[in-house]
């Protein structure tokens, strides 16, 4: 039958197709958009079902096949989410507290599903003075996601004011909040200023000298929980104002903070050096000595 002597008949005055046919645009708008809910299903923030039932209908509205994959993906997403408990709203804002804590001055940043706690180390090196923030990024579970170090005064002052992480949990935004073991990229070259923390930090097998790293901000987790639970704790007033810094005694009232580093005050880790720039990081209890020891 040749088409070309047969032509459909007309349509009805306004009438519009209710489903198009799925271009290169909404493929990937699809791809973009499953990929997002299943992200936020591991790190947040949380799935509402409607967002679920909002894909659903672009898919069908765009005339994907009903065996793609699109479509099991976001029944698994759903299953996920109304199998969960329900889980109260965190705090979007963010929150920064400071003060003095165990001896050291830490300062405690909050989100809504994570806490990055610093401190500052100070020391002098072939008679030059340095000074070093290191920063440990907790998970809701009080799991590492990284361990950072900011030069405040490098021995290389070039470097003033420039970050190197040296420890970076591999796609730790995707991983299970309560994961054993994790791979992670290392920092080759670690800096100098490493020996404002502990002096023969060098002379360490590199194995515990990158668990020690990542143990320590476990350890002032604990040193900090404990100050506040016993109010030793110091620090400036809180202020109405969330662009100022709040006293850190008033870590121990965020309903975010002060369960994160509770968590990470009873955990510890090993590292197995895996190359030049890999490891992996695995779980225990407790139990924290210098490198080496």
């Amino acid at each position: 039958m040749c088409l070309q002597t047969h032509t459909c008949p007309p349509s009805p005055r306004g009438y519009r197709p209710s489903r198009t046919v799925a271009t290169k645009e909404h493929k990937r708008h699809a791809k973009d958009l499953v990929d997002g809910l299943e992200g936020r299903v591991h790190s947040g923030p949380p799935v509402q079902l409607d967002e679920i039932t909002s894909a659903r209908e672009f898919l069908h509205q765009h005339d994907f096949a009903p065996a793609s994959d699109y479509f099991s993906r976001l029944n698994q997403i759903q299953d996920r989410v109304q199998t969960r408990s329900p889980q109260p709203r965190l705090p979007q804002a963010k929150r920064n507290y400071g003060g003095e804590a165990a001896g050291y001055w830490m300062q405690v940043q909050s989100a809504y599903d994570h806490v990055i706690l610093s401190t500052c180390f100070a020391g002098e090196f072939n008679s030059q003075r340095g000074r070093v923030k290191i920063s440990h990024r907790f998970n809701q579970t009080g799991r590492i996601d990284f361990v950072e170090l900011k030069f405040l005064r490098s021995l290389e002052p070039s470097l003033n004011g420039a970050i190197r992480k040296l420890l970076l949990v591999r796609d730790y935004q995707h991983l299970r909040k309560d994961w054993i073991a994790a791979q992670a990229f290392i920092l080759e070259v670690l800096p100098r200023e490493l020996v404002f923390l502990f002096a023969d930090i060098f002379r360490c097998d590199r194995n515990d000298l990158f668990a020690w790293l990542v143990n320590i901000g476990h350890r002032l987790s604990g040193d900090l929980v404990t100050a506040l639970e016993r109010r030793t704790a110091n620090g400036h007033n809180s202020t109405p104002n969330p662009s100022e810094q709040l006293s850190l005694q008033t870590v121990q009232s965020d309903s975010v903070a002060f369960p994160i580093l509770k968590g990470a005050a009873g955990l510890d880790t090993t590292v197995e050096i895996c190359g030049s720039k890999t490891a992996v990081v695995e779980y225990r209890r407790t139990g924290l000595a210098p490198p080496g020891s």
